[in-house]
Protein backbone atom coordinates (compact mmCIF):
# COMPACT_ATOMS: atom_id res chain seq x y z
CA UNK A 1 0.00 0.00 0.00
CA UNK A 2 1.36 3.43 -0.92
CA UNK A 3 2.24 5.53 2.10
CA UNK A 4 0.74 8.96 2.62
CA UNK A 5 3.07 11.94 2.63
CA UNK A 6 1.93 12.70 6.16
CA UNK A 7 3.24 9.31 7.35
CA UNK A 8 6.82 10.33 6.65
CA UNK A 9 8.95 11.75 9.42
CA UNK A 10 9.74 15.41 8.83
CA UNK A 11 13.00 17.17 9.60
CA UNK A 12 13.47 20.87 10.22
CA UNK A 13 16.31 22.60 8.42
CA UNK A 14 17.72 26.06 9.07
CA UNK A 15 19.32 27.68 6.00
CA UNK A 16 22.13 30.00 7.12
CA UNK A 17 22.14 31.75 3.74
CA UNK A 18 18.56 32.99 4.10
CA UNK A 19 17.93 32.75 7.85
CA UNK A 20 14.80 30.67 7.14
CA UNK A 21 13.55 27.37 8.60
CA UNK A 22 11.85 24.83 6.33
CA UNK A 23 10.44 21.34 6.93
CA UNK A 24 11.43 18.49 4.62
CA UNK A 25 10.64 14.83 4.30
CA UNK A 26 13.24 12.68 6.05
CA UNK A 27 15.95 11.61 3.62
CA UNK A 28 15.67 14.64 1.32
CA UNK A 29 19.04 15.47 -0.22
CA UNK A 30 20.76 18.84 -0.14
CA UNK A 31 20.28 19.44 -3.85
CA UNK A 32 16.49 19.24 -3.49
CA UNK A 33 16.62 21.47 -0.43
CA UNK A 34 18.70 24.13 -2.19
CA UNK A 35 15.97 24.48 -4.83
CA UNK A 36 13.26 24.85 -2.19
CA UNK A 37 15.00 27.65 -0.34
CA UNK A 38 15.36 29.59 -3.58
CA UNK A 39 17.82 32.14 -2.19
CA UNK A 40 19.60 34.43 -4.62
CA UNK A 41 23.10 33.23 -5.50
CA UNK A 42 25.07 34.62 -8.43
CA UNK A 43 26.75 31.25 -9.09
CA UNK A 44 25.67 27.61 -9.04
CA UNK A 45 25.59 25.82 -5.69
CA UNK A 46 28.14 22.97 -5.65
CA UNK A 47 28.41 21.93 -1.98
CA UNK A 48 27.19 22.72 1.52
CA UNK A 49 28.13 22.73 5.18
CA UNK A 50 25.83 20.61 7.34
CA UNK A 51 26.24 21.43 11.02
CA UNK A 52 29.60 22.93 9.99
CA UNK A 53 30.80 19.79 8.18
CA UNK A 54 31.40 19.85 4.41
CA UNK A 55 29.08 17.60 2.41
CA UNK A 56 28.20 16.96 -1.22
CA UNK A 57 24.79 17.94 -2.57
CA UNK A 58 23.59 14.31 -2.70
CA UNK A 59 23.93 14.05 1.10
CA UNK A 60 20.59 13.01 2.61
CA UNK A 61 19.27 14.64 5.78
CA UNK A 62 17.60 12.46 8.42
CA UNK A 63 17.70 14.82 11.42
CA UNK A 64 17.26 18.51 12.08
CA UNK A 65 20.23 20.43 10.71
CA UNK A 66 21.77 23.83 10.08
CA UNK A 67 22.84 24.11 6.43
CA UNK A 68 24.93 26.65 4.56
CA UNK A 69 24.96 26.28 0.78
CA UNK A 70 28.23 27.06 -1.02
CA UNK A 71 29.30 27.98 -4.54
CA UNK A 72 32.73 27.80 -6.18
CA UNK A 73 33.98 30.97 -4.47
CA UNK A 74 34.18 29.14 -1.14
CA UNK A 75 37.21 27.00 -0.28
CA UNK A 76 34.98 23.93 0.12
CA UNK A 77 33.16 24.62 -3.14
CA UNK A 78 36.41 24.96 -5.11
CA UNK A 79 37.73 21.68 -3.73
CA UNK A 80 34.53 19.81 -4.59
CA UNK A 81 34.52 21.25 -8.13
CA UNK A 82 38.23 20.58 -8.77
CA UNK A 83 38.08 17.01 -7.41
CA UNK A 84 35.16 16.31 -9.76
CA UNK A 85 37.05 17.90 -12.65
CA UNK A 86 40.07 15.68 -11.96
CA UNK A 87 37.82 12.59 -12.02
CA UNK A 88 36.37 13.74 -15.34
CA UNK A 89 39.88 14.11 -16.77
CA UNK A 90 40.80 10.63 -15.51
CA UNK A 91 37.72 9.08 -17.11
CA UNK A 92 38.36 10.86 -20.42
CA UNK A 93 41.98 9.66 -20.49
CA UNK A 94 40.98 6.06 -19.66
CA UNK A 95 38.21 6.12 -22.28
CA UNK A 96 40.67 7.14 -25.00
CA UNK A 97 43.75 5.26 -23.77
CA UNK A 98 42.66 2.12 -21.88
CA UNK A 99 45.18 1.02 -19.28
CA UNK A 100 46.87 4.44 -19.09
CA UNK A 101 48.17 5.84 -15.79
CA UNK A 102 47.04 9.35 -14.82
CA UNK A 103 48.88 11.31 -12.11
CA UNK A 104 47.57 14.61 -10.75
CA UNK A 105 50.87 16.04 -9.57
CA UNK A 106 50.10 19.34 -7.82
CA UNK A 107 48.49 22.78 -8.16
CA UNK A 108 50.76 25.15 -10.09
CA UNK A 109 50.44 28.15 -12.42
CA UNK A 110 46.80 28.62 -11.30
CA UNK A 111 45.93 25.07 -12.39
CA UNK A 112 46.83 21.41 -11.82
CA UNK A 113 49.91 19.83 -13.38
CA UNK A 114 49.17 16.27 -14.44
CA UNK A 115 50.83 13.53 -16.45
CA UNK A 116 49.49 10.58 -18.44
CA UNK A 117 51.51 7.49 -19.29
CA UNK A 118 49.96 5.18 -21.88
CA UNK A 119 49.89 1.42 -21.40
CA UNK A 120 52.91 1.07 -23.74
CA UNK A 121 54.94 3.47 -21.55
CA UNK A 122 54.76 6.50 -23.87
CA UNK A 123 53.46 9.93 -22.96
CA UNK A 124 50.98 12.18 -24.70
CA UNK A 125 51.49 14.47 -27.68
CA UNK A 126 49.55 17.67 -28.32
CA UNK A 127 46.95 15.82 -30.39
CA UNK A 128 46.34 13.40 -27.51
CA UNK A 129 45.85 16.29 -25.07
CA UNK A 130 43.30 17.89 -27.41
CA UNK A 131 41.47 14.56 -27.73
CA UNK A 132 41.21 14.24 -23.93
CA UNK A 133 39.86 17.78 -23.71
CA UNK A 134 37.19 17.01 -26.32
CA UNK A 135 36.23 13.81 -24.51
CA UNK A 136 35.89 15.77 -21.26
CA UNK A 137 33.51 18.14 -23.03
CA UNK A 138 31.41 15.17 -24.18
CA UNK A 139 31.27 13.80 -20.63
CA UNK A 140 30.23 17.22 -19.30
CA UNK A 141 27.47 17.59 -21.87
CA UNK A 142 26.21 14.06 -21.12
CA UNK A 143 25.60 15.17 -17.49
CA UNK A 144 26.66 11.77 -16.13
CA UNK A 145 26.07 11.22 -12.39
CA UNK A 146 28.94 10.79 -9.97
CA UNK A 147 27.71 7.76 -8.03
CA UNK A 148 28.88 7.20 -4.46
CA UNK A 149 29.40 3.64 -3.15
CA UNK A 150 30.01 2.85 0.52
CA UNK A 151 31.78 -0.49 0.97
CA UNK A 152 34.08 -2.29 3.37
CA UNK A 153 37.70 -1.27 2.87
CA UNK A 154 38.68 -4.84 1.97
CA UNK A 155 36.13 -4.78 -0.88
CA UNK A 156 37.43 -1.43 -2.14
CA UNK A 157 41.01 -2.76 -1.99
CA UNK A 158 40.00 -5.72 -4.14
CA UNK A 159 38.25 -3.43 -6.67
CA UNK A 160 41.28 -1.18 -7.07
CA UNK A 161 43.73 -4.08 -7.09
CA UNK A 162 41.87 -5.58 -10.04
CA UNK A 163 42.02 -2.19 -11.76
CA UNK A 164 45.81 -2.07 -11.25
CA UNK A 165 45.58 1.05 -9.06
CA UNK A 166 48.20 0.02 -6.52
CA UNK A 167 48.57 3.58 -5.21
CA UNK A 168 45.01 3.40 -3.88
CA UNK A 169 45.50 -0.14 -2.61
CA UNK A 170 48.47 0.93 -0.47
CA UNK A 171 46.62 3.98 0.83
CA UNK A 172 43.52 2.01 1.79
CA UNK A 173 45.56 -0.82 3.33
CA UNK A 174 47.16 1.66 5.73
CA UNK A 175 44.24 4.04 6.42
CA UNK A 176 42.83 2.05 9.36
CA UNK A 177 39.19 2.43 8.26
CA UNK A 178 36.49 -0.25 8.15
CA UNK A 179 34.28 1.35 5.49
CA UNK A 180 35.12 3.89 2.80
CA UNK A 181 33.30 5.51 -0.11
CA UNK A 182 34.44 5.33 -3.71
CA UNK A 183 32.84 6.85 -6.79
CA UNK A 184 31.93 5.81 -10.31
CA UNK A 185 31.43 7.98 -13.39
CA UNK A 186 29.84 5.73 -15.94
CA UNK A 187 31.83 2.50 -15.74
CA UNK A 188 34.96 4.24 -14.41
CA UNK A 189 35.73 3.79 -10.71
CA UNK A 190 37.94 6.06 -8.62
CA UNK A 191 38.56 7.03 -5.00
CA UNK A 192 38.45 10.59 -3.63
CA UNK A 193 38.77 11.48 0.01
CA UNK A 194 35.89 13.94 -0.02
CA UNK A 195 32.67 14.87 -1.81
CA UNK A 196 32.08 15.45 -5.54
CA UNK A 197 29.40 17.41 -7.41
CA UNK A 198 26.21 15.48 -8.29
CA UNK A 199 26.95 15.10 -12.01
CA UNK A 200 29.41 15.97 -14.77
CA UNK A 201 27.10 18.71 -16.04
CA UNK A 202 28.20 20.87 -13.11
CA UNK A 203 31.70 20.99 -14.62
CA UNK A 204 31.30 23.67 -17.24
CA UNK A 205 34.60 25.54 -17.30
CA UNK A 206 38.19 24.29 -17.63
CA UNK A 207 41.05 24.23 -20.11
CA UNK A 208 43.55 21.46 -20.78
CA UNK A 209 46.85 22.41 -22.41
CA UNK A 210 50.25 20.74 -22.92
CA UNK A 211 52.67 21.87 -20.21
CA UNK A 212 56.26 20.88 -19.40
CA UNK A 213 56.09 17.25 -20.42
CA UNK A 214 52.55 16.84 -19.12
CA UNK A 215 49.32 18.81 -19.06
CA UNK A 216 48.04 21.84 -17.20
CA UNK A 217 44.42 21.53 -16.14
CA UNK A 218 43.26 25.11 -15.75
CA UNK A 219 40.37 25.84 -13.42
CA UNK A 220 37.94 28.74 -12.82
CA UNK A 221 39.06 31.86 -11.03
CA UNK A 222 38.28 31.72 -7.32
CA UNK A 223 36.59 35.13 -7.41
CA UNK A 224 34.77 34.75 -10.73
CA UNK A 225 33.82 31.13 -11.49
CA UNK A 226 32.70 32.07 -14.99
CA UNK A 227 36.26 32.89 -16.13
CA UNK A 228 39.46 30.86 -16.01
CA UNK A 229 42.06 31.74 -13.41
CA UNK A 230 44.79 33.76 -15.15
CA UNK A 231 47.74 31.64 -16.24
CA UNK A 232 50.91 32.36 -14.26
CA UNK A 233 54.20 30.94 -15.49
CA UNK A 234 56.23 29.54 -12.57
CA UNK A 235 59.36 27.88 -13.98
CA UNK A 236 61.42 28.14 -10.79
CA UNK A 237 58.63 26.76 -8.63
CA UNK A 238 58.14 23.91 -11.09
CA UNK A 239 61.86 23.09 -11.03
CA UNK A 240 61.88 22.91 -7.21
CA UNK A 241 58.84 20.65 -7.28
CA UNK A 242 60.44 18.41 -9.91
CA UNK A 243 63.61 18.16 -7.85
CA UNK A 244 61.62 17.06 -4.79
CA UNK A 245 59.77 14.44 -6.83
CA UNK A 246 63.15 13.07 -7.96
CA UNK A 247 64.27 12.86 -4.31
CA UNK A 248 61.10 10.93 -3.45
CA UNK A 249 61.72 8.51 -6.29
CA UNK A 250 65.26 7.91 -5.06
CA UNK A 251 63.71 6.72 -1.81
CA UNK A 252 61.01 4.73 -3.66
CA UNK A 253 58.17 6.89 -2.33
CA UNK A 254 55.50 8.01 -4.78
CA UNK A 255 52.48 8.52 -2.52
CA UNK A 256 51.28 8.49 1.10
CA UNK A 257 50.65 4.73 0.94
CA UNK A 258 54.37 4.21 0.24
CA UNK A 259 55.34 6.43 3.19
CA UNK A 260 52.89 4.65 5.49
CA UNK A 261 54.18 1.21 4.55
CA UNK A 262 57.78 2.30 5.10
CA UNK A 263 56.88 3.63 8.54
CA UNK A 264 54.98 0.47 9.46
CA UNK A 265 58.06 -1.53 8.42
CA UNK A 266 60.17 0.44 10.92
CA UNK A 267 61.87 2.72 8.40
CA UNK A 268 60.60 6.05 9.76
CA UNK A 269 64.02 6.84 11.24
CA UNK A 270 65.67 6.35 7.85
CA UNK A 271 63.10 8.61 6.16
CA UNK A 272 63.72 11.34 8.72
CA UNK A 273 67.49 11.16 8.33
CA UNK A 274 67.39 11.15 4.54
CA UNK A 275 64.89 14.04 4.41
CA UNK A 276 67.07 16.09 6.77
CA UNK A 277 70.21 15.24 4.79
CA UNK A 278 68.61 16.30 1.49
CA UNK A 279 67.51 19.64 2.96
CA UNK A 280 70.93 20.25 4.49
CA UNK A 281 72.57 19.38 1.17
CA UNK A 282 70.46 22.05 -0.53
CA UNK A 283 71.35 24.64 2.14
CA UNK A 284 75.04 23.83 1.64
CA UNK A 285 74.65 24.35 -2.12
CA UNK A 286 72.99 27.73 -1.54
CA UNK A 287 75.73 28.78 0.90
CA UNK A 288 78.41 27.81 -1.62
CA UNK A 289 76.66 29.79 -4.34
CA UNK A 290 76.54 32.84 -2.06
CA UNK A 291 80.26 32.37 -1.26
CA UNK A 292 81.08 32.30 -4.99
CA UNK A 293 79.08 35.47 -5.59
CA UNK A 294 80.79 37.17 -2.64
CA UNK A 295 84.14 36.39 -4.28
CA UNK A 296 83.15 37.61 -7.76
CA UNK A 297 84.15 40.86 -9.48
CA UNK A 298 80.84 42.37 -8.33
CA UNK A 299 80.38 40.80 -4.89
CA UNK A 300 76.96 40.60 -3.29
CA UNK A 301 76.69 42.15 0.15
CA UNK A 302 73.26 41.12 1.39
CA UNK A 303 70.96 38.12 1.27
CA UNK A 304 67.21 38.70 1.34
CA UNK A 305 65.17 35.76 2.67
CA UNK A 306 61.40 35.60 2.44
CA UNK A 307 58.48 33.20 2.26
CA UNK A 308 54.89 32.92 3.43
CA UNK A 309 53.92 32.37 7.03
CA UNK A 310 55.16 29.13 8.64
CA UNK A 311 57.48 28.32 5.76
CA UNK A 312 60.49 28.23 8.09
CA UNK A 313 62.23 31.52 7.33
CA UNK A 314 63.88 31.97 10.74
CA UNK A 315 65.12 28.38 10.91
CA UNK A 316 66.46 28.61 7.37
CA UNK A 317 68.29 31.84 8.21
CA UNK A 318 69.99 30.16 11.20
CA UNK A 319 70.96 27.04 9.26
CA UNK A 320 72.21 29.09 6.32
CA UNK A 321 74.31 31.21 8.71
CA UNK A 322 76.06 28.05 9.95
CA UNK A 323 76.89 26.95 6.42
CA UNK A 324 78.06 30.43 5.44
CA UNK A 325 80.46 30.34 8.39
CA UNK A 326 81.71 26.99 7.10
CA UNK A 327 82.43 28.77 3.80
CA UNK A 328 84.56 31.34 5.61
CA UNK A 329 82.00 34.14 5.67
CA UNK A 330 80.72 36.11 8.67
CA UNK A 331 76.91 36.42 8.47
CA UNK A 332 75.00 38.93 10.56
CA UNK A 333 71.23 39.08 10.42
CA UNK A 334 68.04 40.79 11.49
CA UNK A 335 64.34 40.37 10.76
CA UNK A 336 62.06 42.85 9.06
CA UNK A 337 59.67 42.14 11.97
CA UNK A 338 61.94 44.21 14.20
CA UNK A 339 61.08 47.24 12.05
CA UNK A 340 57.34 46.91 12.56
CA UNK A 341 55.64 50.23 13.20
CA UNK A 342 54.21 50.62 16.69
CA UNK A 343 51.01 48.60 16.93
CA UNK A 344 48.71 51.61 17.08
CA UNK A 345 50.13 52.74 13.71
CA UNK A 346 49.56 49.34 12.05
CA UNK A 347 47.31 49.42 8.93
CA UNK A 348 43.85 47.98 9.43
CA UNK A 349 41.58 45.66 7.48
CA UNK A 350 38.07 46.79 6.43
CA UNK A 351 36.62 45.13 9.56
CA UNK A 352 38.84 47.29 11.79
CA UNK A 353 41.31 44.57 12.83
CA UNK A 354 45.06 45.04 12.40
CA UNK A 355 46.49 44.03 9.02
CA UNK A 356 49.80 42.60 10.24
CA UNK A 357 50.74 41.28 6.78
CA UNK A 358 50.48 44.65 5.03
CA UNK A 359 53.76 45.97 3.62
CA UNK A 360 53.23 49.25 5.51
CA UNK A 361 53.32 47.29 8.79
CA UNK A 362 57.08 47.55 8.31
CA UNK A 363 58.74 50.97 8.63
CA UNK A 364 60.54 50.35 5.34
CA UNK A 365 62.05 53.84 5.12
CA UNK A 366 63.74 53.44 8.50
CA UNK A 367 64.88 49.91 7.64
CA UNK A 368 66.39 50.97 4.33
CA UNK A 369 68.18 53.89 5.99
CA UNK A 370 69.84 51.42 8.39
CA UNK A 371 70.73 49.05 5.53
CA UNK A 372 72.40 51.88 3.56
CA UNK A 373 74.38 52.91 6.63
CA UNK A 374 75.52 49.31 7.17
CA UNK A 375 76.59 48.99 3.55
CA UNK A 376 78.50 52.26 3.93
CA UNK A 377 80.54 50.67 6.73
CA UNK A 378 78.84 52.39 9.66
CA UNK A 379 77.92 50.71 12.93
CA UNK A 380 74.17 50.70 13.41
CA UNK A 381 71.99 49.99 16.43
CA UNK A 382 69.08 47.99 15.08
CA UNK A 383 65.73 47.80 16.90
CA UNK A 384 63.99 44.79 18.39
CA UNK A 385 60.21 44.65 18.29
CA UNK A 386 58.40 43.85 21.53
CA UNK A 387 55.37 41.81 20.47
CA UNK A 388 53.91 42.02 23.97
CA UNK A 389 53.86 45.81 24.20
CA UNK A 390 53.56 46.40 20.46
CA UNK A 391 56.49 48.84 20.54
CA UNK A 392 59.84 49.04 18.78
CA UNK A 393 62.68 49.02 21.30
CA UNK A 394 66.43 49.63 21.22
CA UNK A 395 68.26 47.20 23.48
CA UNK A 396 71.86 47.70 22.42
CA UNK A 397 71.96 45.33 19.42
CA UNK A 398 74.66 46.79 17.17
CA UNK A 399 75.71 45.58 13.73
CA UNK A 400 78.61 46.45 11.45
CA UNK A 401 79.73 44.97 8.16
CA UNK A 402 83.42 44.14 8.15
CA UNK A 403 85.62 42.23 5.75
CA UNK A 404 83.98 38.95 4.75
CA UNK A 405 80.69 39.92 6.42
CA UNK A 406 77.40 39.25 4.66
CA UNK A 407 74.10 40.81 5.79
CA UNK A 408 71.06 38.51 6.02
CA UNK A 409 67.59 40.06 6.17
CA UNK A 410 64.59 37.76 6.65
CA UNK A 411 60.89 38.52 6.73
CA UNK A 412 57.71 38.22 4.69
CA UNK A 413 58.45 41.46 2.79
CA UNK A 414 62.18 40.96 2.28
CA UNK A 415 61.83 40.47 -1.50
CA UNK A 416 59.47 43.39 -2.03
CA UNK A 417 61.46 45.75 -4.32
CA UNK A 418 60.27 48.79 -2.36
CA UNK A 419 62.04 47.57 0.78
CA UNK A 420 65.54 48.04 -0.69
CA UNK A 421 64.96 50.06 -3.86
CA UNK A 422 67.93 52.36 -3.08
CA UNK A 423 70.35 49.44 -2.76
CA UNK A 424 72.12 48.44 -6.01
CA UNK A 425 70.70 45.22 -7.49
CA UNK A 426 74.19 43.78 -7.79
CA UNK A 427 74.48 43.85 -3.98
CA UNK A 428 71.49 41.51 -3.46
CA UNK A 429 70.90 37.76 -3.45
CA UNK A 430 67.28 36.68 -3.05
CA UNK A 431 65.96 33.44 -1.49
CA UNK A 432 62.31 32.38 -1.37
CA UNK A 433 61.26 29.68 1.14
CA UNK A 434 58.10 27.72 0.46
CA UNK A 435 56.45 24.44 1.44
CA UNK A 436 55.90 22.71 -1.89
CA UNK A 437 54.20 19.44 -0.99
CA UNK A 438 55.52 16.82 -3.38
CA UNK A 439 53.75 13.78 -1.98
CA UNK A 440 50.07 13.00 -2.75
CA UNK A 441 47.54 10.76 -1.04
CA UNK A 442 47.41 8.75 -4.25
CA UNK A 443 47.76 9.44 -7.97
CA UNK A 444 44.50 11.40 -8.14
CA UNK A 445 44.34 13.11 -4.72
CA UNK A 446 46.75 16.03 -4.40
CA UNK A 447 47.43 17.43 -0.95
CA UNK A 448 46.28 21.09 -0.82
CA UNK A 449 49.34 23.29 -1.14
CA UNK A 450 48.77 25.31 2.03
CA UNK A 451 47.92 22.43 4.39
CA UNK A 452 51.56 22.05 5.49
CA UNK A 453 51.75 25.63 6.64
CA UNK A 454 48.27 25.77 8.15
CA UNK A 455 49.01 22.73 10.34
CA UNK A 456 52.40 24.16 11.28
CA UNK A 457 50.82 27.44 12.31
CA UNK A 458 47.96 25.82 14.25
CA UNK A 459 50.42 23.73 16.28
CA UNK A 460 52.90 26.59 16.85
CA UNK A 461 50.22 29.16 17.78
CA UNK A 462 48.62 26.74 20.24
CA UNK A 463 51.87 25.58 21.84
CA UNK A 464 53.05 29.16 22.33
CA UNK A 465 49.72 30.19 23.80
CA UNK A 466 49.33 32.82 21.09
CA UNK A 467 46.07 31.67 19.49
CA UNK A 468 43.64 28.79 19.76
CA UNK A 469 43.12 26.47 16.79
CA UNK A 470 39.78 28.16 16.18
CA UNK A 471 41.41 31.61 16.06
CA UNK A 472 44.20 30.48 13.73
CA UNK A 473 41.74 28.84 11.33
CA UNK A 474 39.49 31.91 11.46
CA UNK A 475 42.35 34.21 10.48
CA UNK A 476 43.79 31.90 7.81
CA UNK A 477 41.77 33.34 4.86
CA UNK A 478 43.13 36.82 5.69
CA UNK A 479 46.66 35.41 5.83
CA UNK A 480 46.24 33.69 2.46
CA UNK A 481 44.84 36.83 0.82
CA UNK A 482 47.78 38.86 2.12
CA UNK A 483 50.26 36.28 0.78
CA UNK A 484 48.74 36.47 -2.68
CA UNK A 485 49.04 40.26 -2.58
CA UNK A 486 52.33 40.87 -0.78
CA UNK A 487 54.52 37.74 -0.96
CA UNK A 488 53.89 35.34 -3.83
CA UNK A 489 54.23 37.97 -6.60
CA UNK A 490 57.99 37.99 -5.86
CA UNK A 491 58.51 34.22 -5.69
CA UNK A 492 59.75 33.85 -9.26
CA UNK A 493 62.09 36.86 -8.83
CA UNK A 494 64.22 34.94 -6.35
CA UNK A 495 67.70 33.73 -7.25
CA UNK A 496 67.01 30.51 -5.33
CA UNK A 497 63.85 28.74 -4.17
CA UNK A 498 64.07 26.41 -1.18
CA UNK A 499 61.45 23.83 -0.30
CA UNK A 500 60.99 23.37 3.46
CA UNK A 501 58.26 20.73 3.08
CA UNK A 502 59.11 17.55 4.90
CA UNK A 503 58.20 14.17 3.42
CA UNK A 504 57.13 12.69 6.73
CA UNK A 505 55.87 15.79 8.52
CA UNK A 506 52.13 15.04 8.28
CA UNK A 507 52.77 11.71 10.03
CA UNK A 508 54.65 13.56 12.79
CA UNK A 509 52.16 16.43 13.00
CA UNK A 510 49.31 13.98 13.49
CA UNK A 511 50.50 13.36 17.07
CA UNK A 512 50.44 17.09 17.81
CA UNK A 513 47.58 18.41 15.68
CA UNK A 514 44.82 15.94 16.47
CA UNK A 515 44.45 16.95 20.12
CA UNK A 516 44.64 20.64 19.19
CA UNK A 517 42.09 20.43 16.37
CA UNK A 518 39.78 18.52 18.72
CA UNK A 519 39.44 21.72 20.79
CA UNK A 520 37.55 23.53 18.01
CA UNK A 521 33.85 23.67 19.02
CA UNK A 522 31.37 22.02 16.68
CA UNK A 523 29.06 25.04 16.75
CA UNK A 524 31.51 27.47 15.13
CA UNK A 525 32.23 28.01 11.38
CA UNK A 526 35.88 27.00 11.85
CA UNK A 527 34.83 23.46 12.77
CA UNK A 528 34.44 22.53 9.08
CA UNK A 529 38.14 23.14 8.47
CA UNK A 530 39.16 21.41 11.71
CA UNK A 531 37.03 18.42 10.72
CA UNK A 532 38.61 18.33 7.24
CA UNK A 533 42.13 18.45 8.64
CA UNK A 534 41.39 15.71 11.17
CA UNK A 535 39.96 13.53 8.41
CA UNK A 536 42.98 14.24 6.22
CA UNK A 537 45.52 13.49 8.98
CA UNK A 538 43.89 10.12 9.57
CA UNK A 539 45.42 8.87 6.30
CA UNK A 540 48.90 9.06 7.86
CA UNK A 541 50.30 6.54 10.32
CA UNK A 542 51.60 8.00 13.59
CA UNK A 543 55.32 8.75 13.68
CA UNK A 544 57.04 9.91 16.87
CA UNK A 545 58.99 13.17 16.82
CA UNK A 546 61.73 11.86 19.13
CA UNK A 547 64.20 11.45 16.24
CA UNK A 548 63.50 14.86 14.67
CA UNK A 549 66.78 16.83 15.07
CA UNK A 550 66.75 20.00 17.15
CA UNK A 551 67.83 21.97 14.06
CA UNK A 552 64.97 20.64 11.91
CA UNK A 553 62.43 22.99 10.35
CA UNK A 554 59.75 21.00 12.14
CA UNK A 555 61.15 21.93 15.56
CA UNK A 556 60.13 25.55 14.95
CA UNK A 557 56.54 24.38 15.19
CA UNK A 558 56.41 21.32 17.44
CA UNK A 559 58.95 22.68 19.94
CA UNK A 560 62.35 21.73 21.41
CA UNK A 561 64.20 23.47 18.60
Amino acid sequence: MQANYSSYKMVRVFCKNTGIFKDFKEGTNLLEMSREFGFGKPFEIVAAKVNNVAEGLMFRVFNNKDIEFLDYRSYIGRNVYCRSLCFMLYKAARDLFPGCKVIMRRPISKGYFCQVCKEDGTGLDNQDVNAISLRMKEISEANMPFKRHEVQVKEAIQIFRELGMNDKVKLLETCGEVYICYYTLGETADYYYDALVPSSGYIKLWELTPYRGGMLLRVPDRHDPETLAPFMEQPKTFDVFSETVRWNRIMGLENVGDVNKSCLEGKASDLIQVAEALQEKKIVQIAEEIERKCSSDKPIRMVLITGPTSSGKSTFCKRLSVQLKACGLHPISFSTDDYFVNRLDTPKLPDGTFDFDNFDTVDHEYLQKDVLRLLAGEEVEVPEYNFVTGLREFNGKRLKLGKGTILLIEGIHALNPRLTDKVPESDKFRIFINTITSISLDNHNCIPTSDNRLLRRIVRDFNKGAFSAQETISNWPNVRRAEVKWIYPFQEHADVLFNSAYLIEFAVFRNHAERILATVPKDCPEYSEAHRLLKFLHYFVHVSDKEIPHTSFMRSFIGKG
